[in-house]
Parts: C-alpha cells; sequence; structure tokens
C-alpha cells in the first residue's frame, strides 16, 4: 500500500476545546493507513525556541500526525499572517484536502493553499457566534467571502452556517453539513463510575450541577454561577446541599472565581480545569447546566445525554442538539430565580444512557467519520 491521503487541519490550537476534541474523535477512527491528519496551529510564541505543548499534541504525534504553526493572527499583522500562510504552503505540497476549522482567517489562509496547489480547501463552521466588541466585528468582516474561498463550507448545524457563511449557506451547492459526532459508548451511563468519582471528589450525596466548556463570553458562565448560588440558597433552606463542577480552563476562569467568591458559594464550586477521562465526570453529575449565549452545536450537551443527564440549556443553542426527551430549553430572558427553581424541579429522575439515540440522530463518531474518510481519500464530499 502506498502513502496515506494526508488531510491539512487548521486550527487555533490543539487544547482540551469542543473542536479540537471532535477532530481527535474522528482522527482516532480513521483508518491511518489510508488517511493522515496533521495539524497547522496559531502560536503567540512562534519565535519562541521554546513552545509550551497543546494538550493534544502528543498524541498526534503518536498516531502519526504532524503539527505546524502560523503566527497568532492580531489583525494588525495581516501582511505578515498572508505571508507566514505562503511560505508555509509553498514549502508543504502534500495534502490532498486542507480543512480551515478557524473560519476567522480561513478567507486568507484558504485562497494561498488554493494557489499553491492543494486540490480541495473547506471552511469548516463550528459556533453560531462571535466575540463582542471589535473582535466580533472583525470576525464577520473577515467570513463575509468565504462562501466564494472555498470548495466546501462545512457546518456542525444549520445556525452554524448560517452564522459562518451567511443566509444563502444552504442554498449553496457547496454547503455541508456534518454533526458534532462523539463516541457515544464512551460516555454510557456506569453507576459504578459514578460511586467511585463522587468518592474520589468527596461529593457525598449532595446534588452535583455539572458543566464542560472553556471560560469563555459564549459560555456565560456569570449567568450559571448566578443560577447555581440561588439553587444553592433554596437548598440549604430545605436542609439539602448541592456542588457545581466546572471542567475547563481559559480567559474567564479568574473572574470565575472571583464572582463564585463574591456569590459566597466558592467551597462548593469546583473549578476542575481540563480532564482527559471527562466521561468519568459526567457520570458524578446529577444535571448538566448549559446557558450559553451562543454555540454551534455543543458535543458536551450529546455527550451529557449519552450519559443519561437531563440538560437544562439555553434556548439561543440550536434544537439539532435535542436528540432526546432529557434536554430542556430554556431563555435567559426568564432570569436567574426562574432557571434555578427549573434545576431544582429537574433533580430527581431515573437515569438511563441514551446511546441509541444519540447513534439515531446521526451523532455516532465512526458513522461520520466513514463519510470523511471517502470524502479525504475521493475529494468529492456528499
Amino acid at each position: 500500500m502506498g502513502e496515506p491521503v494526508r488531510v491539512l487541519h487548521v486550527l487555533g490550537g490543539l487544547s482540551l476545546g469542543g473542536a479540537e476534541s471532535r477532530i481527535m474523535d474522528l482522527y482516532r477512527c480513521m483508518d491511518r493507513e489510508k488517511v493522515q491528519f496533521d495539524f497547522l496551529i496559531h502560536r503567540k510564541d512562534i519565535h519562541s525556541a521554546v513552545h509550551q505543548k497543546h494538550f493534544y499534541e502528543e498524541e498526534v504525534e503518536a498516531l502519526g500526525g504532524k503539527v505546524y504553526a502560523l503566527p497568532k493572527f492580531m489583525g494588525y499583522n495581516y501582511i505578515a499572517y498572508r505571508r507566514a500562510a505562503k511560505a508555509f504552503f509553498r514549502a508543504h505540497h502534500e495534502f490532498a484536502v486542507v480543512q480551515g476549522h478557524m473560519t476567522s482567517t480561513a478567507s486568507i489562509y484558504l485562497p494561498v493553499a488554493r494557489k499553491a496547489g492543494v486540490p480541495v480547501v473547506c471552511a469548516h463552521a463550528r459556533s453560531a457566534g462571535v466575540d463582542k466588541g471589535i473582535k466580533g466585528i472583525m470576525t464577520k468582516m473577515l467570513r463575509l467571502p468565504l462562501l466564494n474561498r472555498a470548495d466546501y463550507c462545512i457546518a456542525c448545524s444549520g445556525e452554524a452556517g448560517e452564522s459562518v457563511f451567511g443566509i444563502k449557506w444552504s442554498a449553496s451547492p457547496k454547503a455541508r453539513l456534518i454533526p458534532n459526532a462523539i463516541d457515544a459508548d464512551r460516555f454510557r451511563y456506569d453507576a459504578a463510575v459514578r460511586m467511585k468519582m463522587r468518592q474520589e471528589l468527596g461529593l457525598g450525596d449532595d446534588y452535583v450541577i455539572g458543566h464542560v466548556g472553556r471560560f469563555h463570553y459564549s459560555k456565560n458562565h456569570e449567568f450559571l454561577l448566578a443560577v447555581f448560588a440561588r439553587l444553592h440558597q433554596n437548598l440549604e433552606k430545605q436542609g439539602k446541599h448541592c456542588k457545581l463542577l466546572l471542567l475547563g480552563e481559559g480567559e474567564g476562569m479568574a473572574a470565575a472565581k472571583a464572582q463564585a467568591s463574591e456569590l459566597g458559594v466558592e467551597k462548593d464550586v469546583l473549578f476542575l480545569g481540563n480532564q482527559k477521562n471527562v466521561e468519568e465526570y459526567y457520570q458524578a453529575f446529577d444535571l448538566f447546566l448549559f446557558p450559553s449565549r451562543f454555540e454551534g452545536l455543543p458535543g458536551t450537551v450529546v455527550e451529557a445525554q449519552a450519559a443519561g443527564l437531563r440538560c437544562i440549556i439555553s434556548d439561543r443553542i440550536t434544537g439539532e442538539v435535542g436528540i432526546s426527551e432529557l434536554v430542556s430549553f430554556h431563555s435567559l430572558e426568564e432570569g436567574v430565580d426562574a432557571w434555578a427553581g427549573e434545576v431544582e424541579n429537574s433533580l430527581v429522575y431515573v437515569r438511563h444512557d441514551r446511546c441509541e439515540a444519540v447513534r439515531k440522530a446521526g451523532f455516532d463518531v465512526r458513522e461520520q467519520a466513514e463519510r470523511l474518510e471517502r470524502f479525504y481519500l475521493t475529494g468529492v464530499l456528499r
């Protein structure tokens, strides 16, 4: 057998984020004798002799992939960024497909890749919103030409597609929908693991609210903490106790810790950072709380359902994620009291996994891996 087809995934980094985790799930399922993934990430310390490795870098290298880097795009370095992209693709002619998950700058690097001879370039939308302020405005402007600069415009949901590529996306022959698929069996409810994790974390018989997501504006940790504080207050009056487990990292973590202290719940909020065995933490939860301001299609909500967790989430998240009766959508405008009441009323139920529902809804990673493997080998995405 000859050399495998090489596919380049362009990302902001290889941290334990949603997009990165979904791509790694697919990577593990690929026949790597036929298809091999490489990664082009972005580093602030691009010119440093020593780089801090991102979460998934060692696994990528162990699977046979290579990790390359561009300088982090800051807006003012547009010319230098484009020059670096040109230099990279002049030096690398081995890629059959370039898949750009970092859509904020895809309109820069995808045309460069195409001009350098890459047969297929595609943009992959994974979010249905942008940051606030100047950064968000710039992101929207940079995305404007994407529909005309890629061979395929992939989205994890209809909302993500229209947000990134424009309202004409769904009518375009370039449009493709690929759900954020997961390895459902990995998250299957396991009572023994639940007991082990709760003992290790010292949770006792407390009700445990869980959240998995980076500390970023989109995830709305401010509202989440306010809801937990009100729930905590309500349950304390009844002689009951609860804890909040927050998995993830990000620039907003310090502010979240300060808010937890201000609300007087810091002793019952566990900031657990990134965890490789995230599936075991889902077992310890009693309810999954996810009040995001915007999302593409959060794989974490699919994972939570696979684990049999009730999920109370924002109605700003696409309805496509509600693949079982476990999901309840609520407006942020309902306010903290209403959300806390909904959580309290949802804590007691008979739990069992929904792995079959995940598969039936098209969120099975093996099915999507087969589809993408055919794409990478043929250049045609159906």
